[in-house]
């Protein structure tokens, strides 16, 4: 252990001597979560709407100020009133409106005589979730014109009344547990890796071979040194992040000494699986191409982004023997759902066997010649 606490103690002396590498591993992904939370996470808002009213009846009146109450209440949209509809489909393909709205001239008409009425949505779908939105918003606006004016005492209809578990979770939320696993992974990749391959490219590492530290001890203290200031970054950004994110009772004691085993096991496994991939590579070049790709091999397929149920299925075979799976789903659970460690006790152990496999390998690949 004297030998292995030797190597630790270096890496970290190293590491406290390298201001800009702890401020660029920790602070980065800070900026990644309050930027994808916040341009990702928000409702879309003022779309632009074109409405061509080609009726003028009292039905098609009631289209329209339904609308421009949806402007001045949830403004989900913006109305504009055109008397032309191929100037208002121009300013559509122009980009000047998001959507137009057109009543037919026989909808006043139809609605009452209860004959098929509709109105026409022409909508830019380039960008599908404007789209969505748009057809979302003006899809319940026609429910709501729908309905009658006054409703039954006792409704003969089926109705779905859903029952929320958990608070609403904000899309920075919801982000947080990836942005954990992203700044730990960063560290590893930045303060455990590239390190490590600096040295053998500066010949650094051939002071290790000529001591009597076997080749366990040497992997051991690399891992450890690299777990410990792997923790201090996921460390950091949970608690910074679940301000910021606004998590209920982030300084809960139990909670945080769960989330502290999630993010020491995670960081041990990160930096086992490090040291496995760059136990034999000595261009100091290869690291930083292999980072972008690992960067997104391993967290987009994670759910970190977005549900893996809508993956296709070579990508979720991919989540399936991803460790960022496992400490992405054990971190939502705690930081989301705050529940205990029966709750993820398979991602636990996944991590746990996954770090032992990872730095058995690289301890058996370990050269400790030149």
């Amino acid at each position: 252990m004297g030998r292995t606490w030797a190597i630790i103690e270096r890496e970290l002396r190293r590491f406290r001597r390298s201001p800009v590498l702890i401020v660029m591993s920790m602070v980065m992904p800070i900026v990644q979560l309050v930027v994808l939370g916040y341009a990702f996470g928000g409702n879309v808002k003022h779309l632009k709407v074109a409405i061509v009213d080609q009726d003028h009846g009292v039905p098609a009146v009631k289209v329209r100020e339904m609308a421009s109450a949806l402007a001045s209440g949830a403004r989900t949209i913006d109305t504009i009133d055109y008397a032309d509809s191929g100037r208002a489909i121009d300013d559509l393909r122009n980009g000047r409106v998001n959507g137009v709205l057109t009543i037919p001239p026989e909808f006043s008409r139809r609605v009452l005589e209860r004959n098929q009425p509709r109105v026409a949505l022409i909508e830019d779908n380039t960008d599908n979730f404007v789209s969505v939105a748009l057809a979302g918003t003006l899809g319940g606006l026609m429910s709501a014109y729908n309905q009658p004016a006054y409703a039954p005492r006792v409704p003969g209809q089926a109705t779905l009344d859903v029952v929320e578990v958990y608070p609403y979770v904000p899309y920075v939320q919801y982000l947080l547990p990836g942005s954990v696993v992203m700044s730990i992974f960063m560290m590893v990749m930045i303060g455990g890796g590239i390190i490590f391959i600096d040295d053998k490219a500066r010949g650094l590492h051939e002071g290790y071979l000529v001591t009597p530290i076997s080749k366990f001890e040497l992997i051991a203290g690399f891992n450890v040194s690299g777990t410990i200031k792997a923790v201090i970054a996921g460390m950091f950004l949970m608690l910074i992040g679940s301000v910021i994110a606004g998590i209920p009772h982030p300084f809960d004691p139990l909670r945080i000494f769960r989330l502290f085993v999630v993010i020491v096991v995670t960081a041990f496994a990160l930096i086992s699986l490090m040291f496995l991939l760059m136990v034999r590579v000595s261009d100091p070049l290869l690291p930083r191409a292999v980072f972008g790709v690992l960067n997104t091999l391993l967290y987009f397929p994670s759910g970190a982004v977005y549900p893996q149920q809508g993956f296709p299925g070579w990508m979720q075979v991919i989540a399936v023997v991803d460790p960022f799976t496992y400490a992405v789903h054990a971190l939502k659970c705690l930081l989301l759902k705050n529940t205990g460690f029966e709750a993820i006790g398979t991602d636990l152990m996944f991590l746990m066997l996954f770090a032992a496999v990872a730095m058995t390998a690289a301890t058996a690949l370990f050269k400790r010649t030149l």
